[in-house]
């Protein structure tokens, strides 16, 4: 008895927690390390060199790293020196031109 009245007071509160409290699978799957380590192991595994970065308001870079076989790995490097895992994926594709987003000022 003491089982199923511990049992349906954790379904309860977890039922009970809001969406933005729970982990999205892609947050549970975040990689962490030094730069340095990624660099090496996607330009060893994937032959994933830089292609492009950007510094965000927060001091963090953001660095999209891609292979000439189309696999790619965007990391964000924050103040601290620790860099993540953004997003990973196939058929990167350089884009030659600029693409107008929107009407001229």
């Amino acid at each position: 008895m003491l089982r199923k009245l511990v049992m349906g007071t954790v379904l309860a509160t977890l039922m009970a927690l809001p969406a933005t409290f729970t982990a999205s699978p892609a947050m549970a799957q975040m990689v962490c390390s030094e730069r340095d380590k990624f660099l090496k192991h996607l330009g060893d595994g994937y032959k994933e060199a830089p292609v492009a970065m950007g510094l965000a308001s927060n001091g963090s870079v953001l660095e999209v790293l891609a292979s000439g076989k189309g696999t790619w790995t965007i990391i964000l490097t924050m103040p601290n020196g620790t860099s993540c895992v953004v997003a990973s994926g196939e058929a990167w594709e350089q884009v030659k031109e600029k693409i107008a987003l929107g009407p001229k000022a």
